[in-house]
């Protein structure tokens, strides 16, 4: 027994601590080390007191489909539900009227009533996929929030500060730049902070993105003598363009209702630097498969092409089946196979000395051959990833190259290494 718990207690405190902050992420040491105590000690409460906490999701129904980058919470919100713990889905379809400001440069557009309920119908059927539906509490927050007096929103706006608000950087950067920020937009961290009230939530979950909110939400849970919620965020799954967050409205998503063919071709065409990134929030494989995958890419025993080629069929399989997968990579394979080398292509002879692979400066060898017009232009291409050797982007300067090897500068040149 350790400060008075029990030691089975404490034991299964450590399991379940070492489950729910795998992955996690902070944007600060100090927050990370708060959260950390915090949902250790209502853990302990939980178990001592024979209470499931109540974990809490909330989605904006702003579009009808999700993808998987809003599956890097709702699997954490099922490993709540796994460790018999309370999970809520709450649907937003009142703060989804005026939309979360958190990750825009700009004013989102306010959404109809009609097309939220709509949307909401499909994220709940879609996100039972990953939740039981027997066991989820499924909740608008049009219950509580549209209920509210005009009184009761002043009410709640007393708790902050104009200056609280306005240092975000989603507000500030557009205040600097000069652009409008409309007193609505400042309404969204009442409205969720209010959510974890109603709601008397022991834990919210979110990206990275919401760690403001979900403070409000434990101010205004600590104003109603309410014990404050306990952040466990997640890192925002970057698509397939491997730079910005995943998002339909800039197309580089992967939907889980999405058809097999066209989720493999998605997620055959990520960048190789984030491969690892995909596997570790975007599907279900084991946290051991994903380091294994890890330390292979980086000893060079897996190729990228491979452990992407595992990525699609993961992340088909999970979504249709087995079968699917299989019959998606197949499918990929032969299309690839039609369009990947160019009948014909230029041969590109260059001196190998008897060797089977020779050590070549890249920019050199392309400005050489025609394939750039300088070789500053050559460096350029290479630093963009624009250069593959065999399929696999080539980023260094000086590489080894094969005899044999394809050599694709852009999209339309292509080469054929030969020796001299």
């Amino acid at each position: 027994m350790s400060d008075g718990v029990p030691a089975d207690v404490a034991a299964e405190v450590e399991r379940q601590h070492a489950l729910i902050m795998r992955g996690t992420a902070y944007g600060d040491e100090g927050t990370r080390r708060v959260m950390d105590r915090e949902l250790r000690a209502r853990l302990t409460e939980s178990l001592i007191e024979d209470r499931p906490l109540r974990v809490y999701l909330g989605v904006d129904p702003t579009s009808p489909d999700l993808h998987i980058g809003h599956c890097v919470t709702l699997r954490k919100l099922a490993l709540f539900q796994h460790l018999g713990h309370q999970s809520i889905l709450l649907i937003g379809d009142f703060t989804g009227l005026v939309g979360d400001p958190s990750d825009k440069d700009s004013l989102r557009p306010m959404q109809a009533a009609e097309i939220l309920n709509r949307n909401a119908e499909t994220y709940r059927d879609q996100a039972f996929k990953l939740l039981d539906p027997l066991t989820t509490e499924v909740r608008r927050n049009s219950e509580w929030l549209g209920e509210m007096s005009f009184g009761d929103v002043i009410h709640l706006a007393s708790n902050f500060t104009v200056q609280q608000f306005a240092e975000r950087d989603t507000f500030s950067n557009r205040i600097d730049a000069g652009q409008p920020v409309y007193l609505h937009e400042f309404m969204y961290g009442l409205m969720q902070g209010y959510d974890a009230v109603a709601l008397q939530a022991d834990v919210q979950l979110g990206g990275t993105d919401q760690t403001f909110n979900i403070m409000c939400g434990r101010t205004l849970q600590e104003r109603q003598e309410q014990s404050a919620q306990v952040a466990v965020l997640t890192p925002i799954l970057v698509g397939t363009d491997g730079t910005l967050r995943m998002s339909k409205s800039t197309g580089n998503y992967i939907g889980i209702d999405e058809p097999p063919n066209t989720q493999y071709g998605k997620a055959m065409s990520i960048p190789d630097d984030v491969i690892v990134r995909f596997f570790d929030y975007g599907t279900n494989v084991s946290d051991d498969e994903v380091d294994r995958i890890e330390a292979d890419l980086n000893s060079g025993a897996l190729k990228p092409m491979d452990a992407k080629r595992r990525l699609a069929r993961s992340i088909v399989a999970e979504w249709h089946g087995d079968e699917a997968a299989q019959a998606a990579e197949e499918q990929w394979t032969r299309t690839f196979s039609k369009r990947s080398v160019p009948d014909d292509i230029p041969e590109a002879p260059i001196e190998f000395g008897g060797a089977d692979t020779v050590e070549v400066a890249l920019p050199v060898l392309l400005h050489d051959i025609g394939a750039a017009a300088s070789r500053a232009e050559a460096k350029r291409l290479v630093s963009q990833g624009a250069v593959r050797i065999d399929d696999e982007v080539v980023k260094e300067q000086g590489t080894k190259i094969r005899n044999g090897a394809v050599l694709r500068v852009g999209r339309r040149k292509w080469y054929r290494i030969i020796p001299v």
